[in-house]
């Protein structure tokens, strides 16, 4: 009589845990792994460190040098520049020829010449456009200030009172979103981390799946797993692994850049950045990935990969390149605004949006939760796609027969 073989099936939970704890264990051991986590690390520490040296020598925007005929035109100069948010620094030469020496070697951008009864301006080569309005603004006003006294008026009077003059502004409509630089910096940074996680732990997915069908593992692990159960572990383990890189990356660049002083932003918004990014990462991920696993499964050869998944990988690229090309100049972009709550666009285009501030609590609400309510249809779409190509090796299989496959 013979002996009946045990039932090895594990349970749908105990499959997906074991092929996921393998897919963790094995990655974050590679040196692949280690590689590019600490070159990622390294391009955000030196990108932080490259913008505090830069931004240490905070000087004028414009050195301008007067002579001592010219030295009337100092105080308009600097004080119209302020109100054009153009700050200047003015020194006086001691004459004309002393002033043309410090334009050539660099020491002036601009040199104030003649009797100052007009304003007259020298430079090395070319005037700046910013510079360029300032002194039109005060050549204006040397011309009123010269009518004025024509006319029996006291040019200082006049302009005090032009001076003091000021518009009221009524309240807007709408409550204006306050964009601030760094927060703009840290958008487009929460953008490029999203979309590069995306690109490489997406495409491992599929390599991974190509890997075992192609060495035939695949045919052993079906045998006592389920299909979907295979799918789901790969997803989850490389989705481990890439969140581990994210959180190393990501507090690693927020601990730089607050400690260096680049980061003046309080540590709740940075630490929130940090959060949704988090969160951006995963649902992105695993809404992409598990398509990227059933596309995978409908080629044999690492080489065709990139092709089958390309289709996917254009929506990624479509939300990054529109993210950092509009977002910058037009943070408040109404068609950015519409994009970043469509599931396939979100996951690049909200976590810049709201890194940057500004984001409605009902527009990041329905975004995230659009995507979750996607990925239970991509998950019954890519397990069926995923059953019915992944043992089918040669040629590559057409989507639609993937589909309609019993």
């Amino acid at each position: 009589m013979s002996t009946p073989v045990p039932d090895v099936r594990m349970s749908p939970t105990a499959a997906v845990g074991l092929v996921a704890s393998r897919e963790i264990s094995t990655r974050v051991k590679s040196k692949a792994f280690r590689v590019s986590t600490v070159i990622m690390l390294l391009l955000i520490v030196v990108g932080i460190v490259a913008i505090k040296l830069i931004s240490g020598g905070s000087g004028p925007d414009a050195k301008v040098g007067f002579t001592t005929a010219t030295a009337a035109f100092s105080a308009p100069l600097k004080a119209v520049g302020k109100t054009l948010d153009e700050n200047i620094e003015t020194t006086q030469v001691a004459d004309e020829a002393a002033g043309r020496a410090k334009l050539a070697d660099g020491s002036l951008d601009a040199l104030l010449t003649g009797d100052g009864k007009n304003v007259h301006v020298q430079v090395k080569k070319d005037l700046d456009g910013k510079l360029a309005n300032v002194l039109q603004l005060v050549s204006q006003q040397v011309a009123v200030s010269r009518q004025v006294t024509a006319l029996g008026g006291d040019p200082a009077r006049f302009q005090a009172a032009i001076a003091s003059a000021k518009f009221v502004e009524d309240p807007p409509l709408e409550e204006p979103y306050d964009y601030n630089g760094q927060q703009l910096v840290l958008g487009i940074v929460a953008g490029i981390l999203i979309y590069l996680s995306l690109m490489i732990n997406g495409q491992s997915v599929a390599q991974g799946v190509v890997e075992e069908k192609t060495s035939r593992v695949v045919e052993l692990l079906l045998s006592t797993i389920k299909p979907w159960q295979l799918m789901a572990g790969k997803v989850l383990g490389i989705g481990v692994v890439g969140l581990i890189q994210m959180l190393v990356i990501g507090a690693g660049g927020v601990i730089a850049g607050l400690s260096t002083g680049v980061l003046t932003i309080s540590v709740s918004a940075a630490v929130g950045t940090v959060v949704w990014l988090v969160v951006w990462y995963l649902l992105g991920f695993f809404m992409y990935s598990i398509v990227f696993a059933a596309l995978g499964a409908l080629v044999s050869r690492q080489e065709d990969v990139g092709g089958a998944t390309m289709p996917a990988l254009m929506f990624v690229i479509a939300g990054y390149v529109i993210g950092i090309s509009v977002l910058p100049s037009d943070p408040g972009n109404t068609f950015v605004e519409v994009l970043s709550v469509i599931p396939v666009f979100s996951p690049t285009l909200m976590p810049m949006r709201l890194a940057m501030g500004g984001v409605p609590v009902w527009e990041a609400v329905v975004s995230v939760g659009l995507v979750v309510l996607l990925i239970p249809g991509l998950i019954w779409l890519a397990a069926r796609i995923y059953r019915n190509a992944v043992m089918r090796t040669g040629a590559k299989v057409k989507l639609r027969d993937a589909l309609r496959a019993a």
